[in-house]
């Protein structure tokens, strides 16, 4: 037996049960993880509250974790047990103390990264990854404005902008998230609740507008991020904390200057195995080179998960949240 967070229905962070549970043994394609650090991210508060439908219960949540390979099924050959390991991804149930997990998944860690930047990165770094290079490939530059700029994707994504050679515009809610946002590769923090977005950004591109938007927050920034691009620029939004995003008239992004529109997920970056694996490797070479540093916001035990995701929701954190086991 070992403990594993549950929730029976959705709801707030009541909800959260951390239960006794069966150490599954592994399938031939599987792979049985002893857990050492889990990733807590804003997905497991949309399935938790059931904006992300799941399909039954008792179900569990995370979709993050770094460990050790405890077994392998007789069909997995990439992996072998005492390897230190990582995944993201596929189905729920990151937070437990033991983890069977298709072993697609389940990449090795080298020695440089550690079990908590694993658990705060694998996610969070990948998604900053494939935003920056991938879904609009940063240019030396190009201007472009990130939400959430001292969240766990936003101080990743800030770093690899700038890396890129990008102006890098970010919003936060506080003077101290500013400060930190700056020291992580925004050169200029907007605080959305002293200054008007639109209207600073406009004064920082002297009228042009920003190349592209990085948008995790949805409902309350996503119009005002449209005003804020160029010509041409492109929209990517690839979250919803503040709430879903209202039905848009695709006729605004005509009006508004021919503007792309994206709504990218990681889940889809991560189905081929050897992309997801390249991918991994050059985000932890930016790691080892510290090109990008990981800043570990809060550290919990598995059974302050409810403090966690109370913590997490109420935007006051920073950097990325762990659970310990």
């Amino acid at each position: 037996m070992a403990q594993v967070v549950r929730i029976h229905e959705t709801g707030g962070p009541d909800v959260l049960k951390v239960e006794e549970g069966n150490v599954q043994q592994p399938g031939s394609n599987e792979v049985l993880i002893q857990q050492r650090a889990i990733g807590v991210n804003y997905i497991d508060i949309y399935h938790r509250t059931g904006l992300y439908k799941l399909l039954n219960y008792p179900v569990g949540l995370g979709l993050e974790a770094a460990g050790v390979v405890e077994q392998v099924g007789k069909a997995v050959y990439h992996l072998q047990p005492g390897d230190r390991v990582a995944y993201c991804g596929g189905p729920v149930g990151a937070y437990a103390e033991y983890r069977t997990i298709p072993a697609r998944h389940v990449i090795k860690l080298p020695d440089s990264i550690s079990n908590e930047q694993a658990a705060a990165v694998m996610l969070k770094g990948l998604t900053a990854h494939y935003l920056m290079y991938l879904t609009f490939a940063v240019q030396r530059g190009d201007t472009v404005l990130v939400h959430a700029a001292a969240g766990g994707v936003g101080l990743i994504a800030c770093q690899i902008a700038r890396h890129l050679g990008a102006t890098v515009i970010g919003t936060v809610s506080s003077e101290e998230k500013a400060t930190l946002a700056k020291e992580n590769g925004c050169h200029h923090p907007i605080i959305y609740t002293e200054e008007d977005l639109v209207e600073r950004v406009k004064d920082i591109t002297q009228g042009r507008g920003v190349d592209a938007v990085y948008d995790s927050v949805g409902k309350t920034t996503f119009m005002p991020s449209l005003d804020c691009l160029r010509k041409f620029g492109m929209m990517v939004s690839f979250g919803q904390s503040s709430g879903p995003i209202p039905p848009l008239d695709v006729a605004v992004l005509s009006q508004k200057g021919s503007l792309y529109l994206t709504r990218p997920t990681l889940m889809t970056h991560i189905e081929d195995y050897d992309a997801y694996t390249t991918n991994a490797a050059k985000l932890f070479e930016l790691i080892e080179k510290k090109i990008i540093t990981i800043r570990i916001g809060g550290l919990y035990h598995l059974d302050e998960v409810k403090q966690a995701h109370i913590d997490l929701e109420s935007r006051k954190t920073t950097g990325a949240l762990i659970l310990q086991i």
